[in-house]
C-alpha cells in the first residue's frame, strides 16, 4: 500500500490560537479542536497530577498469586503445575491491569517475574512452545538480571529441537547476563548436541 503525505492548508490565528482551514470538510473537526483548546487553556496548572502511590492491595494480591503458584509448582505433579499456570496467569492479568498512572517499571518487574515463573510451570508439563513464549516475554520486559527467563526459553527451544535458535538465544543471554551458571551449562549442552 502506497502512503502519501498531503499538506493541508491550515491557518493558526496568532491571537486566539484557533486553527482553521479553507477546506469545508475540515471545518467541523477543527472547530472541535479549537473549542477543546479554549476550554483547557484557563485550567493550566489547576489539574492535579494523578496519584503516585501504588495500590498496596493489588501488589499484595499479585505477590499472593506468585507465592501460591510457586507452592503449587513445588508439588511436582502435572495437576499442580497446571494450577500454577493458572495462578501465574491471574497474577499477570492483575499486574498488566494496573491503572496507567502507576509506575510502568513496577508493572514490568511484576509481569517479567510472573511470565518467567509461568514459563517454568509450562516446562513442568512439557508445554514447550508456551514456555518459550513466556520466557521471551519475560526477557522483553526485563533484559538484565533475568537469567532464569533466558535459560527457560533456551531450554524450551532445545526441547523442541530448535537447536540453532536455542544457540543464538543462549549466546545473547550470556552477553546480557554475563557467565550465569545455568545459562553457561545450557550453552555447553547445546554446543555438544550441535557438534554431533
Amino acid at each position: 500500500m502506497d502512503q502519501t503525505f498531503t499538506l493541508l492548508p491550515l491557518h493558526l490565528d496568532p491571537t486566539s490560537k484557533a486553527v482553521s482551514s479553507p477546506l469545508p470538510h475540515l471545518a467541523a473537526p477543527l472547530a472541535i479542536l479549537s473549542n477543546t483548546h479554549r476550554t483547557l487553556v484557563p485550567l493550566q496548572g489547576q489539574i492535579p497530577p494523578p496519584p503516585l502511590p501504588t495500590n498496596p492491595k493489588r501488589s499484595a494480591q499479585i505477590q499472593k498469586m506468585r507465592d501460591q503458584g510457586n507452592t503449587s509448582l513445588r508439588r511436582s505433579t502435572a495437576a499442580s503445575a497446571q494450577e500454577a499456570v493458572q495462578l501465574y496467569t491471574y497474577g499477570v492479568d492483575m499486574a498488566l491491569g494496573r491503572p496507567g498512572w502507576e509506575p510502568a517499571a513496577l508493572v514490568r518487574d511484576e509481569a517479567a517475574t510472573l511470565y518467567a515463573n509461568r514459563a517454568q510451570a509450562y516446562m513442568a508439563i512439557s508445554m514447550w512452545p508456551e514456555g518459550a513464549a513466556d520466557g521471551a516475554t519475560s526477557v522483553e520486559l526485563k533484559r538484565g538480571g533475568n537469567g532464569k527467563a533466558w535459560w527457560r526459553r533456551g531450554k524450551c527451544l532445545a526441547e523442541m529441537g530448535r537447536w540453532e535458535e536455542a544457540k543464538v538465544w543462549v549466546r545473547e543471554g550470556l552477553e546480557v547476563e554475563g557467565n550465569e551458571g545455568d545459562l553457561a551449562a545450557l550453552n555447553r549442552e547445546i554446543e555438544a548436541h550441535l557438534a554431533k
